[in-house]
């Protein structure tokens, strides 16, 4: 019976990952369970398989990225695809190509499967509807992150069992984050409580219709909270004065040890990186390995990456 739900669930997969909003919720919990089972796999010696060998996985990063595209690499390679990491800042866009142009030369080349981070939102979704390959969003402007939502949510459920009931804290700057959004609707989805806290230059309009309570007051808005998940401030998004200053942010947002304790004694705090530290969270706590599941997430963004090739690299 099992297995029978696995084939429906892969089967009512949508063609491409474009974000957390075109996903079921069979699909997402497909892929966690998925995730799962590459866990102990990338602990162990012998890390490679041949599940996607024959396969070719180009990445193709618009944007600056050190976890995501290394892990979409990794990932590819464990998995035994030929990957192809793209350098756009050499590319062809530079001498005037345009992203469609672009992805007609890649179909060209029949590749089975292609990650994209771009600046525009909604690039992914563009490139989809040119190419007759599968596309996975590894983050598009402000809209989504789906696999870093994922990836997220495989950390909490490796520490806390389970998702559903818990009360999670999404804190900085929301305005301009795709990982705020798409953990917001996954969250959502799986049965979690979501509370945003962020100044209100940083808070986006309507942000309630989104199923989530908002706070301006970081120990209001911590409050019996499980998990806290700390923003990056995104600086290259900001166009006008946001903030005063980052010492005035850290002091009224910053996570610290005494801000941490409104929350429950046992929570846990998370960050999607990189970390602007003494600016959105306090050093020593982001090094504390009784509080902190950062360097879990970078780990477990492999497995979840793993996954979603496998899954839609069909």
């Amino acid at each position: 019976m099992a297995t029978e739900k696995k084939v429906t669930a892969i089967k009512n997969t949508p063609k491409h990952l474009l974000g957390i909003q075109n996903l079921s919720v069979l699909a997402a919990k497909e892929i966690l369970n998925e995730a799962k089972s590459f866990i102990k796999l990338n602990r162990g010696s012998s890390k490679k398989l041949d599940v996607l060998r024959g396969k070719t996985q180009i990445n193709l990063f618009f944007e600056p990225s050190t976890r995501t595209q290394s892990s979409f690499d990794l990932a590819g390679k464990r998995l035994g695809a030929d990957v192809m990491t793209m350098n756009m800042g050499n590319s062809a866009l530079k001498k005037g190509e345009t992203l469609i142009d672009t992805a007609m030369t890649l179909n060209a080349m029949h590749p089975d499967i292609i990650v994209i981070r771009h600046q525009d939102s909604g690039a992914p979704n563009l490139l989809s509807q040119k190419v007759n390959c599968t596309v996975i969003n590894a983050g598009d402007g402000r809209r989504e992150h789906p696999t870093q939502a994922l990836l997220d949510a495989l950390t909490i459920i490796n520490r806390k069992g389970n998702i559903e009931g818990l009360k999670i804290a999404i804190c900085g700057d929301i305005l301009h984050s795709r990982v705020a959004r798409s953990n917001i609707y996954l969250m959502n989805m799986l049965g979690a409580e979501v509370n945003v806290i962020a100044p209100k230059t940083l808070m986006p309009e309507g942000i309630d219709n989104l199923g989530v309570k908002s706070f301006t007051d970081m120990k209001k808005g911590l409050d019996g909270c499980d998990i806290v998940m700390m923003l990056r401030l995104q600086n290259e998004r900001m166009q006008g004065s946001f903030l005063p200053s980052k010492r005035e942010y850290y002091e009224f947002f910053g996570l610290t040890p005494e801000k941490l304790k409104f929350a429950k004694k046992d929570a846990l705090l998370m960050h999607p990186g990189p970390m602007n530290r003494g600016v959105e969270i306090d050093t020593k706590l982001a090094d504390d390995i009784n509080v902190s599941l950062v360097k879990e997430q970078v780990e477990l963004g492999v497995a979840v990456r793993m996954a979603c090739l496998k899954l839609y690299c069909k």
